[in-house]
C-alpha cells in the first residue's frame, strides 16, 4: 500500500482554533501587563466617551477656518482638567470641615448617647457605655495635634519607596499625554483595527462592534446625564433641608450614582453623617432622608428609564456584579474593563440565543 500522508494533528488543531488561541494569548498578555496599563485604560475610556464631542467641535469654525481635530482635543482636555480641579476644590474642603466637626462634636455625641440610649440598653440588656467623654476628648486632641506630622511621614515613606512613588507620578503624567493622542487619532486607530480583521469576518465583526458601541454609548453617556441631573437634585434638596455643605455632598451623591443602588447608599451615608454632626434631633434628619428617598424614586422610575433605557440589556444587578468582580480580579483596571467586557458578552449571548432559537435543536 502507498504511504498515507501523516495527519499533522497539532498544526491542524492550531489552524482550526487560531482565533481562540490568539484571544487567550491576548487576555494572558493583558493580565500580565495590567500594572502598567492603568493610565492607558483610563485614557481609552475617556477617549471613547469624549470622541463624539471632539468630532462635533472639530467641525465648528468661522468662515474658512475650522478648529480641526488637534484644537478640539486640546479644548476637550482643558474642560476635563477644569472639571476635575473644581471637583477636588469641592471635595477636599468638605473632608477637612467634617474631620474638624467630628473632632469637636464626637464627645458631645457620646454624652447624648449615654443620656438617651444607655438607660434603655442597661434596663433591657444590661449594657452600658464604658466611655469617658473627657478621656475621649483628650485622646482626640493629642492625636489631632500629631496629625500635622502626617505629610512628613508620607514624604519619609515615599523616600524609602522612591521607585513606587516614581511609578505613581509617571502614571499621572502619562495619562494626559496618552489621552491627547488617543483623542486626536481615535478615528485612525479604529480604522487601523478594522483593516486587520479578515475580510470574510468583517461584516459580522462590524455588526457586533456597532451593537456593543450602541449599548456602551447609551449606558455611559446616558448615565453621565443622569449623574448631572441627580447632582443638581441632591444639592438643591439638601440645601432646602438645611444641611451644611449641601453642594459638595449633593455633587458626590450624584457622581456616585454611577454605581446603581450602592452609590446613592454611600451618598446618603455621608449626608447622614454630616446631619448627625449638625442637627440635635432626629426630626431634623428626616428631610435629608426624604431627599434621598424621593431622588431614588425619580431616578429609578423616570430619569434612568428615559435617558438610559432598558434596551441596553444590562440589568443594574449585572452592572454591580461586573464592577465588583472586575475590581476583585484585576483591581482598578478591572473596574475600567468591566462594562465594555460585559457589554460584549451580552451582545454575544444575544446572538447565540438568536442562533439557538433558529436552530434545529430548538425547533424539533
Amino acid at each position: 500500500m502507498p504511504n498515507q500522508p501523516k495527519n499533522n494533528t497539532p498544526a491542524k488543531f492550531i489552524a482550526n482554533n487560531r482565533w481562540l488561541i490568539l484571544s487567550v494569548a491576548f487576555l494572558l498578555l493583558l493580565y500580565l501587563l495590567l500594572p502598567v496599563l492603568t493610565p492607558f485604560l483610563i485614557a481609552a475610556v475617556l477617549a471613547y466617551i469624549c470622541d463624539p464631542l471632539v468630532d462635533k467641535i472639530s467641525l465648528l469654525g468661522y468662515r474658512k477656518y475650522q478648529f480641526g481635530r488637534t484644537t478640539s482635543t486640546v479644548l476637550v482636555m482643558l474642560a476635563i482638567l477644569t472639571a476635575i480641579t473644581l471637583l477636588l476644590l469641592i471635595v477636599i474642603p468638605l473632608i477637612q470641615n467634617q474631620s474638624l466637626l467630628i473632632v469637636e462634636r464626637l464627645p458631645s455625641i457620646v454624652d447624648n448617647l449615654r443620656t438617651t440610649i444607655e438607660p434603655w440598653l442597661k434596663a433591657k440588656f444590661g449594657i452600658s457605655f464604658a466611655i469617658d467623654s473627657a478621656q475621649l476628648q483628650e485622646i482626640i486632641s493629642k492625636n489631632w495635634k500629631t496629625a500635622g506630622n502626617l505629610l512628613g511621614d508620607v514624604l519619609q515613606t515615599a523616600g524609602t519607596n522612591s521607585m513606587a512613588l516614581i511609578g505613581v507620578v509617571a502614571n499621572i503624567l502619562l495619562l494626559p499625554v496618552v489621552l491627547f493622542y488617543l483623542l486626536r487619532d481615535w478615528d485612525q486607530f479604529i480604522a487601523g483595527i478594522g483593516n486587520l480583521i479578515p475580510r470574510d469576518l468583517i461584516d459580522k465583526t462590524t455588526d457586533l462592534a456597532k451593537e456593543i458601541d450602541q449599548m456602551l454609548a447609551e449606558f455611559l453617556r446616558g448615565q453621565l446625564t443622569v449623574m448631572l441631573i441627580m447632582s443638581i437634585f441632591y444639592s438643591a434638596g439638601l440645601w432646602l433641608a438645611g444641611l451644611d455643605n449641601a453642594l459638595p455632598i449633593g455633587i458626590i451623591a450624584g457622581l456616585l450614582n454611577f454605581v446603581p443602588y450602592l452609590g446613592p447608599a454611600l451618598g446618603m451615608g455621608l449626608a447622614l453623617l454630616v446631619g448627625a454632626l449638625q442637627f440635635n434631633t432626629f426630626s431634623q434628619i428626616i428631610p435629608v432622608l426624604a431627599v434621598f428617598g424621593i431622588g431614588q424614586l425619580i431616578e429609578s422610575n423616570l430619569i434612568t428609564p428615559k435617558l438610559v433605557g432598558e434596551r441596553i440589556g444590562l440589568h443594574p444587578v449585572v452592572v454591580i456584579f461586573a464592577l465588583l468582580a472586575g475590581g476583585q480580579l484585576f483591581g482598578f483596571a478591572g473596574v475600567l474593563l468591566a462594562l465594555p467586557i460585559t457589554a460584549a458578552i451580552a451582545v454575544a449571548l444575544n446572538h447565540a440565543k438568536d442562533n439557538y432559537l433558529d436552530s434545529d435543536a430548538y425547533l424539533k
